[in-house]
């Protein structure tokens, strides 16, 4: 738990010497130890769960699915991977990701340096011995000269603080936290957000519940995923073009396949305009804001997208109340994460389904077995919490980590989170973060971010290690202009319009946006300049003038 810190009293059992210690097994952690690896490095992977995964080992819920096609959201590094795994449909759902994750562990044979089910619960700088000292959930400890966590952007599930839960006597559970051994056929179900887990769960929970009561704070945006099974065709089809599709990626603005189309909506005439989002519209995800390119900047254009997908929204939900409750209102079109859904608003349209706005209606208490708001009480036997996650920084957190004179990250992210290029932190030496606050990660294709972010660090530690083994930091100043250039972008855009998990929050209340808008490939370049620049930003200093 947050503030406990067991004692460190002896080394990790079966521990050894390690140049660098790698924090979660997900995409970004088997592809670290891969690079790693190969470079000869002494790596280990500490993980809390029993298998590699990462977000797909814990997010088990029904309908849970990849909403970035199953090509695109797959490792790029090895065309021998590419060409021996078969993906079976567009948008791969759970169990198929989390099975090619253990294609990748196995065939390159990553389990070997795996710890399993253990926890990282502290890290503990030491300026004298030019280490990190990681303290584990056994409290044993495991001395490494690098930190990387890989811990994932979104892995950290947030549940909301109700009145009265700890009378409800049925069963809780939380998306990213499933569990199979829960009976939901038959039984009154009550769920709790209408997010992206929330919007994939709801079909499938509505089809198996007696009853399904779905609690919504702010609607979403949802278009269809367009999903369906892959040919031998289809496959041969992506292949042909498959080198030329994931290097243009790497230099796109959002790492996708697919580019914005050229021009304005609003310039283009109604119809030209109408057809071109119908086209758009079973592109999965984001088809709808590649649309036009100016869909993300400009308040006018982004008005006729979003008008677009609530006029559609009301072909499908007849019952007026529930469809004004349900259609997304005051904020922009992709301010918000947008969803892709398969069945959630034919589900919503279901007479047996019921739709409670907790604005106009808040959860005031619960007893044994419903759920009690202003109007009245809505009886469940389970409650499912939708409600996401402590976005980008909530994992990180999660850990007691100490750097330079005992500064704690925790503390000193409560004034806002804050990376140089989303890498490093100023004040935590040779302590590297990937995908964090500061880079394009949840705005992006995020597989192609954490490639990106990994090749970039393994350089890194190549060339301290050219050098004896030197101590890298990023510094302050460098720190503060880069989290400044990524808020000065984002306000050119309108992410910030929104109230969105994409923002932290400082202690006196202020919004610090987390992601960088400016585009996987721009990003990418700014990445090479600083390395070429002699990692221009971080502080160097030789491991002998300790």
């Amino acid at each position: 738990m947050q503030g406990e810190r067991p004692e460190r009293d002896q080394r990790a059992a079966g521990s050894e010497d390690i140049d660098v210690l790698i924090v979660g097994a997900g995409f970004a952690g088997l592809y670290m130890l891969y690079k790693l690896r190969e470079l000869g490095f002494r790596a280990q992977v500490v993980e809390a769960g029993s298998d590699v995964g990462g977000t797909w080992y814990w997010n088990r819920y029904p309908g849970a699915r990849c909403d970035i096609p199953s090509i695109e959201y797959s490792y790029s590094f090895s065309p021998e991977l590419e060409r021996d795994w078969r993906w079976t449909e567009r948008y791969a759902a759970q169990p198929e990701i989390l099975a090619y994750l253990g294609h990748v562990a196995d065939r390159f044979d990553l389990r070997r340096d795996i710890r399993f089910d253990t926890r990282v619960m502290a890290a503990d700088w030491d300026d004298a011995a030019g280490h990190w000292a990681v303290t584990l959930d056994d409290g044993s400890t495991q001395p490494t000269p690098h930190l990387i966590l890989a811990t994932g952007a979104l892995s950290a599930p947030k549940t909301p603080d109700l009145a009265g839960l700890d009378k409800f006597r049925g069963d809780i559970l939380h998306t990213a936290l499933w569990r199979d051994d829960v009976a939901i056929d038959g039984k009154r179900v009550a769920v709790f957000g209408t997010g992206s887990s929330g919007i994939q769960a709801i079909p499938q929970l509505a089809a198996r519940a007696a009853q399904l009561t779905v609690f919504q704070r702010t609607p979403n945006f949802a278009v269809p995923a367009g999903n369906h099974p892959l040919t031998d065709e289809d496959r041969a089809t992506a292949a042909r073009t498959l080198r030329a599709d994931r290097e243009a990626a790497r230099h796109s603005p959002l790492g996708f396949f697919s580019a914005p189309r050229p021009g304005a909506a609003k310039a283009q005439d109604p119809a030209a305009r109408t057809q071109r989002f119908e086209e758009q519209w079973g592109a999965g995800t984001a088809g709808m804001l590649l649309a036009y390119e100016d869909l993300l900047f400009d308040e006018e254009s982004n008005g006729f997208a979003a008008q677009f997908i609530r006029d559609k929204i009301a072909g499908i939900v007849a019952d007026p109340d529930k469809r004004r409750a349900i259609t997304p209102t005051g904020y922009p079109l992709g301010s918000r994460r947008m969803c892709s859904e398969i069945g959630f608003y034919d589900a919503m349209a279901r007479d047996d389904v019921t739709l409670v706005d907790v604005r106009e209606n808040p959860v005031i208490d619960m007893t044994a077995d419903s759920i009690v708001t202003q109007s009245g009480g809505y009886p469940a036997d389970v409650i499912v919490f939708a409600t996401g996650f402590d976005a980008c920084v909530g994992a990180i957190k999660s850990i007691d980590i100490r750097g330079r004179a005992g500064l704690s990250l925790r503390d000193d992210w409560d004034n806002g989170p804050r990376a140089y290029l989303g890498l490093a932190i100023a004040g935590f030496p040779n302590l590297f973060t990937i995908t964090g606050p500061g880079s394009p990660s949840v705005l992006s294709n995020v597989v192609i971010s954490i490639e990106q972010h990994v090749d970039w660090i393994a350089q890194c530690l190549a060339a301290l290690r050219a050098r004896g083994g030197a101590i890298i930091e990023a510094e302050a100043d460098a720190e503060q202009a880069w989290m400044a250039h990524t808020d000065e972008v984002a306000q050119q855009t309108l992410f910030p319009r929104a109230d969105s998990w994409y923002k932290g929050r400082t202690r006196d209340g202020r919004e610090v946006f987390m992601p960088y808008v400016g585009g996987v490939g721009t990003y990418r370049v700014r990445c090479d300049e600083v390395a070429a620049a002699g990692y221009a930003g971080f502080s160097i200093r030789e491991r002998t003038s300790i």
